[in-house]
């Protein structure tokens, strides 16, 4: 179409109708059309609102469409608001009137709630598991309701259920957060579900991540809390005006069910036996259940999750294979490692126990379990005699592989077991394909592997007795994750936490992971785990160009590296007896030790220091803070002469002679003269054709930045010739092995089918993955050419063997799409530029040329490199050049 719509009308992070707590939310929108050079002058903003509703129109002479401030008066507790927005171009032709938008405001004060935790009246061991607890409430309406919203959190997950239907489609509910720091509540529309006379509320709480069982070592429980809780109102609205409160307190009741215990790490025990049908529905008989406890809640955590979209299923996939192992377990294959759980058809005689055994690989033909360590990763079911259809709810596995038992090999059938795929739902925004299928597999697997990990919190693994927040993974793979997905709302909720979790600490250092499950321990400052609270809102600021959330944590930043880092005796570099993880995970570091790798530990940690100052020099210029910005620029530069002093020759030579060190010190520009500078690209390049043979030796630090640094030294097709590599250590290897996520390790499973011997080696773990960054912004050539993608670079650099390659990215102004082939001694490319931005566009050995919106083509000349690189051998050593 030419004509230009607007579309994704969204305020904040907001893309569909939810409950805000903002009073005055910002409004953005992106633009669908091909009209070429198409930019807004102005903008109306059309509001529905009030009681009586009335329409009010504002018109804005600007070309901003993204963050553009509240035109009307602040926004109230339970306010609908009716949004719709249209767009003048420079030529003073409108755009159609966008589809509408339907807000709702969430409970603004405190005092707005009229309800009181509420608690099993129960004594129990803290050493154990919690068992889920039901509760229900009757309650009788004089006449259908004009408007009715419920109003629900819990301490622990859970799910409610309004006359016997369950409310909303969310799970794993209300998410996992800093839960001292910020306790979201859900709103759901009852309107429907009401009626005049007889009524019941009702929900199940299970333990989840807030009292259950937490961390590595065995973990920890009761870490917010030692009880779980319900928290709710219902807010009734009849014809005449008038209101009534039907909320948690004393008048409750409250009973165990055939839920006997859910984990997040050891699974579900589910006894079918001691089912009370109807449980949840007015015809009930609750007179043996008990009356509850009164609690307490923290009001002023209590939070609209504003900017985090919920946990959904998402997809549904069928068992591929049923196999048998060799020791005669019958085992599924859903071919596909994925996070959620599985939904099965269960038939059997009263008492009959169905287990189902959770693994991401098999080794020697069995499911492997060893990776999980002390996670039990097992949902099991006692039958009633009665067909079940049993579905996990309060617990989530990582998995591609299932063992029943309770079944003979014969009586398994296949299409009674369905995996459900569950993840924070997030809007998708990336897609890359060429014509390199293992490469496609490879962004494949890196697209699975976010999906399992942004799970309410940004995560290491899904699978195991770990699952944290660990901030380092994702500061290596958070530029990745903001072209895969629209991680704005899910990283600011984790943020915000981790910024509350180091304020917390006194001493301006964040935790390791957040939520922090080690409450009560100092903080440990470390280099690049510490760092991502300032290079997450980075990235984020790059991909959104929202200057806002840089200044609501840029005290948090500015105290990480003032007060948080740990400094030597001149004030400047980090101390260089502190321990360190330094480039976690390097090929080269002993399996038991993965931080003890040949890139000295002190340096990486000092390359990151001066990154993170650079960056805010950075941010305290853009946010106006004029003496800040000389300070850290100044700082900045400090810390580049003392480390040259240090760590570069005055040649160039870089005393840790390693790929990540090299990397670090030309990505981060870390070098004082050019001469130093070549004579490092130089020794990188050697590095990487003699002594690596093209494979790669970087861990957590070097992974994500390797690629960049070559692209900086004009060595594309040395690091194509290292991501087409295919023997381990390298990014291909997994895929040869069926690998369909990303690896912890570069060889978590080795050649011969054996794990690696490691106790810590996951098969689902995005932080390698980063290298699906490069393949975005080199290969397909698609990166802003300024923060939010206003201006856009379109450079594609094509490499290896090639010959095609198709991205697309929506951007926060709309979608741009690139495609580019060779085809004989030319390259053409087609690309699509969304309204109101420029893209700059330049094809190999080309000049750059400014275009507007619209489809545009692009051909030229071109030559392809020779490849491929060859590596350099010693002389009459024996070698096998298998691999292009």
């Amino acid at each position: 179409m030419a004509h230009m719509n607007v579309i994704n009308l969204r305020v904040e992070h907001y893309r569909e109708f939810e409950v805000i707590n903002e009073e005055k939310p910002r409004i953005s929108w992106s633009f669908e059309g091909l009209e070429e050079k198409w930019s807004q002058q102005a903008y109306e903003v059309s509001l529905h609102r009030g009681q009586p509703r009335k329409t009010e129109t504002f018109s804005v002479a600007s070309s901003q469409s993204l963050y553009v401030p509240w035109p009307s008066r602040r926004l109230e507790s339970r306010e609908l608001v009716t949004l719709k927005v249209r767009a003048q171009s420079e030529d003073s032709v409108w755009t159609s009137w966008s589809a509408p938008l339907q807000i709702e405001v969430g409970l603004l004060e405190t005092t707005d709630w009229h309800c009181t935790l509420i608690q099993p009246s129960i004594n129990r061991d803290l050493s154990k598991p919690v068992q889920p607890v039901r509760f229900r409430k009757d309650f009788h309406l004089k006449e259908a309701p004009q408007q009715a919203r419920l109003y629900i959190t819990a301490h622990g997950l859970y799910e409610s259920f309004i006359n016997g239907t369950r409310i909303g489609d969310h799970v794993l509910t209300p998410g996992w957060t800093s839960y001292d720091h910020q306790l979201p509540y859900q709103t759901f529309d009852l309107l429907k579900q009401l009626k005049k006379g007889e009524n019941v509320i009702a929900a199940e709480v299970a333990e989840g991540w807030y009292c259950g069982r937490l961390g590595f070592a065995g973990g920890e429980r009761n870490i917010w809390g030692s009880s779980v809780g319900l928290f709710a109102q219902i807010l009734i609205t009849y014809n005449d005006g008038s209101t009534e409160v039907v909320g948690t307190d004393s008048s409750w009741r409250w009973s165990h069910g055939p839920l006997l215990q859910a984990e997040i790490y050891d699974g579900e025990l589910y006894d079918s036996r001691l089912e009370c049908p109807g449980w949840n529905e007015p015809s009930f008989l609750d007179k043996d259940w008990q009356s509850v406890h009164l609690g307490q809640v923290n009001l002023s955590t209590l939070k609209v999750p504003s900017d985090s979209p919920p946990v959904r299923r998402i997809q549904t996939l069928h068992a591929q294979k049923k196999l048998q192992s060799p020791q005669g377990s019958t085992i599924l294959d859903f071919g596909q490692n994925l996070v959620g759980w599985v939904r099965c058809d269960l038939t059997g005689p009263k008492g009959h126990t169905v287990r189902l055994i959770h693994a991401e690989v098999l080794e020697n033909g069995e499911c492997a379990t060893a990776p999980l360590r002390d996670a039990k990763c097992t949902d099991t079911v006692i039958l009633s005699g009665e067909p079940l259809v049993y579905e996990p709810r309060f617990t989530f596995h990582g998995f591609r592989y299932v063992q029943i038992t309770g079944y003979d090999f014969d009586q398994v059938d296949l299409n009674n077991f369905r995996a459900v795929v569950i993840h924070t739902d997030m809007p998708r925004t990336g897609w890359f394909e060429c014509s390199d299928e293992m490469l496609n597999k490879l962004h494949e697997n890196v697209v699975w592997s976010m999906r399992g990990n942004f799970i309410s919190v940004p995560t290491d693994c899904p699978q195991r007795d770990e699952r944290l927040g660990w901030t380092g993974d994702l500061q290596a793979f958070a530029p990745t994750a903001a072209y895969l997905y629209d991680t704005g709302g899910i990283l600011k909720t984790w943020l915000r936490g981790l910024a509350f979790e180091q304020t917390e600490d006194g001493k301006g250092i964040p935790p390791l992971f957040s939520p922090n499950i080690w409450k009560g321990r100092p903080n440990i400052p470390s280099a690049i785990w510490g760092d991502a609270l300032i290079s997450v809102p980075w990235d984020l600021y790059q991909s959104s160009g929202d200057t806002a959330f840089l200044a609501d944590l840029h005290d948090n930043m500015n105290e990480w590296l003032t007060k948080g880092v740990k400094r030597d005796q001149d004030g400047l570099l980090w101390d260089p007896n502190h321990s360190q993880l330094g480039d976690w995970l390097e090929p080269g570091a002993p399996a038991d030790d993965p931080g003890n790798g040949p890139t000295d530990e002190i340096l990486v940690s000092n390359a990151f220091l001066i990154h993170m100052t650079d960056i805010m020099a950075q941010i305290s210029g853009i946010l106006g803070l004029e003496g800040e910005h000389e300070l850290w620029t100044k700082q900045a530069a400090d810390l580049r002469v003392r480390f040259a002093q240090i760590y570069i020759t005055d040649e160039g030579r870089v005393v840790s002679d390693t790929q990540t060190a090299l990397a670090l010190v030309i990505h981060f520009s870390l070098f004082l003269t050019s001469r130093q500078q070549d004579t490092a690209a130089a020794r990188l390049v050697h590095l990487i054709r003699r002594n690596a043979r093209f494979k790669i030796a970087t861990g957590f630090a070097g992974t994500p930045i390797l690629g960049h640094a070559l692209n900086k030294i004009n060595q594309h097709q040395l690091f194509y010739r290292m991501l087409m590599h295919r023997k381990p250590p390298s990014w291909l290897y997994p895929v040869t092995m069926d690998s369909t996520t990303i690896w912890e390790r570069w060889d978590s499973m080795l050649p011969d089918g054996t794990l690696n011997s490691s106790n810590m080696t996951s098969f689902n773990h995005y932080a390698l993955g980063a290298v699906a960054n490069w393949m975005h912004t080199t290969i397909a050539g698609i990166q802003p050419l300024e923060p939010g993608w206003k201006r856009i670079r379109i450079s594609p650099v094509p490499g290896a063997t090639i010959t095609s390659c198709h991205a697309r990215f929506l951007s926060p102004y709309g979608e741009v799409d690139v495609s580019w082939e060779l085809r004989g001694d030319e390259i053409h490319l087609s690309a699509i530029i969304p309204g109101n931005t420029e893209a700059e566009v330049t094809l190999p050995g080309g000049e750059p040329e400014s275009v507007g919106s619209g489809r545009h083509v692009f051909s030229r000349a071109y030559t392809q490199p020779e490849w491929p690189p060859l590596p350099i051998y010693a002389p009459f050593v024996p070698h096998d050049d298998d691999e292009p």
